[in-house]
């Protein structure tokens, strides 16, 4: 199995590239799965019925909700650990901190090592799109995940990064799919 990436020719309105084309990588979204069926899978890999299965389910999610929202870091098992933060604005005077200074109450989630290292070994298969939406290049990783930088390698003046088979958006999407550049 490999993660699905498409690579985006954009105008870049902002940044040092702005007013030129670039190709932008983001993940392909895959459909959310449902409830039901992550249930019906993991009972069928546990063993037990989908009724228990159902009920440790919905158990183990108030527990993790009331906990989290009391505070504590909550581990979940295989992925990580989930946790409830908050932005908000500061002062310089004590007087002034109030709850009205809280801009966004927000959950953390830190994943597992086992998970970070699961994910650096999955392939990667990227498609690129031309600014038309025309598919015009498929590129599959066989390499360790070593993070490529297409600015700097291009010593002939081709734009083309001076590699085959390679990384050619640079870097990684913003977790909201939008460029940094």
């Amino acid at each position: 199995m490999a993660l699905k990436v498409k690579a985006q020719e954009k105008l870049q309105k902002i940044g040092k590239y702005e007013g030129t084309y670039r190709y932008i990588m983001m993940p392909e979204l895959y459909t959310s799965l449902s409830q039901e069926k992550v249930i019906k899978e993991a009972a069928m890999r546990s063993g037990v019925s989908k009724g228990i299965m159902q009920a440790c389910w919905d158990a183990a999610g108030e527990v993790i909700k009331a906990w989290a929202t009391e505070g504590h870091s909550v581990a979940l098992p295989g992925l990580g650990t989930m946790r409830f933060g908050l932005r908000a604005k500061s002062v310089a005077n004590v007087n002034d901190v109030k709850t009205g200074l809280i801009t966004s109450r927000r959950i953390i989630f830190t994943p597992a090592v086992e998970l970070k290292d699961e994910l650096a070994d999955t392939a990667i298969q990227i498609t690129c799109y031309d600014r038309n939406g025309q598919e015009v290049k498929r590129v599959t990783s066989n390499d360790p995940g070593t993070v490529e930088e297409p600015d700097n390698e291009n010593t002939n003046g081709d734009n083309q990064g001076g590699n085959t088979g390679g990384n050619t958006g640079g870097g990684e999407p913003n977790p909201d799919g939008s460029s940094e550049d």
